[in-house]
C-alpha cells in the first residue's frame, strides 16, 4: 500500500509539473501585451499617453523582461514557498484572493455532486431493476439528455426560458452561508442543479449498467434462490458491488464539476475561483491564472487519488501493487 501511494504521489507531482509548464506556456503565447493591458488600464483606456518607456519599466518591474525559463522557475519556487504572487491589475494577493474565493467553488461544488448522488444513484439502481419498462425509457431519455446538453447551455435556457416565459429569474449574486443560509441556498441551488445533471445522468447511466451486470451473476440467483427477499438481495450482495465502478465516475465528474464551475460561476454571477481565473484570463493576469490552474489541478490529483484508495475498502478483493 506504501508503495502505490508513492507512486501515485510521483505520478501526481510529474502531472502537476506538466500543468504547470502548459499554463506558463499557454499564458505566455496567448496574443496581446500584458504590460500594454496593464498600461491602458492605469491610465483609463488612454493609449495616446503610452509610450514605449513605460511598456518597459512595466516588464521590468513584473520581471516580464527575464528569460522565460528563469520566470518560469522564479514562479515555481515562490508557489512552493506559499508566495502565489500578487495581481498584475488589483495588487491584491492571489492567496488572499484564494482564501476568500474558493469556500465559494467548493460550495457549489460539493452541492452539485450531492444533488447528482442523490439522483443519479437512486435512478440507476431504478433503471436496473426496471429494465425495459416505461419508467426506464423515461429516465434513460433523460440522463442521454444531461450527456447532450451541455451545462452552460441549461444554465443559458433556465435563465431565458425562466425570464421570458414565466417570469421569473433565478436568485443572482452571492450572500454568505453564514449570513443568510436560506438565501445561500436559494443562490446555489440552481447553478448547483445545472452543474450536477450532467454528472448525476453519467452516474446514472454507469449504475444502470454495472447493476445490471451482477445482478446476472450466479450468486445473486443463488441468493433468490435461499428465499432472499428482492430488497435484501439488492441491498446486501448486489449494490456494493454493482457501486464500485460507480466511485470512479464519481472522481471523475467531481474533476469536471471543478472545471464546469468556471462557467457556472460566470452565468450566475457567483465569485468564486471560476469567475476569478476567468477575468485573469481575459486580462492575461498571470500570476492569477497560473498560480490557480495549478491549485485545481492538484486538488483533482488528490481526489483520484482518495477515489483510487476507496476501491480497498469497498472491494477487500482489491489489491495495489
Amino acid at each position: 500500500m506504501q508503495q502505490y501511494i508513492a507512486r501515485r504521489l510521483l505520478f501526481g507531482l510529474l502531472t502537476a509539473i506538466l500543468v504547470s509548464l502548459m499554463v506558463f506556456a499557454l499564458m505566455r503565447i496567448a496574443p496581446g501585451d500584458v504590460a500594454q493591458m496593464i498600461a491602458l488600464d492605469a491610465s483609463g483606456g488612454e493609449a495616446s499617453s503610452i509610450t514605449e518607456e513605460t511598456l518597459q519599466q512595466i516588464r521590468e518591474s513584473l520581471g516580464l523582461d527575464d528569460a522565460l525559463h528563469i520566470q518560469y522557475i522564479k514562479w515555481v519556487r515562490d508557489f512552493a514557498t506559499g508566495n502565489w504572487g500578487e495581481s498584475f491589475f488589483t495588487g491584491r494577493s492571489v492567496f488572499s484572493e484564494f482564501k476568500t474565493k474558493f469556500p465559494v467553488t467548493l460550495e457549489l461544488v460539493i452541492l452539485s455532486q450531492i444533488l447528482a448522488v442523490t439522483l443519479g444513484i437512486p435512478a440507476g439502481i431504478i433503471m436496473a431493476l426496471k429494465q425495459d419498462s416505461r419508467l426506464d425509457y423515461i429516465v434513460r431519455i433523460l440522463s442521454l439528455a444531461g450527456l447532450s446538453v451541455p451545462s452552460f447551455w441549461s444554465a443559458t435556457l433556465l435563465l431565458v426560458g425562466g425570464a421570458y416565459f414565466l417570469g421569473w429569474n433565478p436568485r443572482l449574486g452571492y450572500v454568505s452561508f453564514f449570513d443568510n443560509p436560506i438565501e445561500n441556498l436559494g443562490q446555489f441551488i440552481w447553478p448547483a442543479l445545472m452543474l450536477g445533471y450532467i454528472s448525476a445522468a453519467t452516474k446514472a447511466r454507469m449504475m444502470r449498467s454495472t447493476m445490471l451486470e451482477v445482478l446476472r451473476q450466479d450468486y445473486i440467483r443463488t441468493a433468490h434462490a435461499k428465499g432472499l427477499a428482492a430488497f435484501v438481495v439488492t441491498a446486501r450482495h448486489a449494490l456494493k458491488n454493482a457501486f464500485i465502478p460507480v466511485v470512479t465516475v464519481i472522481g471523475i465528474t467531481t474533476a469536471l464539476a471543478l472545471g464546469g464551475s468556471v462557467v457556472m460561476e460566470r452565468i450566475f454571477t457567483l465569485p468564486g475561483i471560476g469567475n476569478y481565473i476567468l477575468d485573469g484570463m481575459l486580462r492575461r493576469d498571470f500570476p492569477v491564472v497560473q498560480s490557480l490552474v495549478l491549485v485545481l489541478a492538484t486538488s483533482v490529483i488528490m481526489v483520484n487519488l482518495l477515489v483510487d484508495l476507496s476501491y480497498g475498502w469497498l472491494d477487500p478483493r482489491v489489491r495495489f501493487q
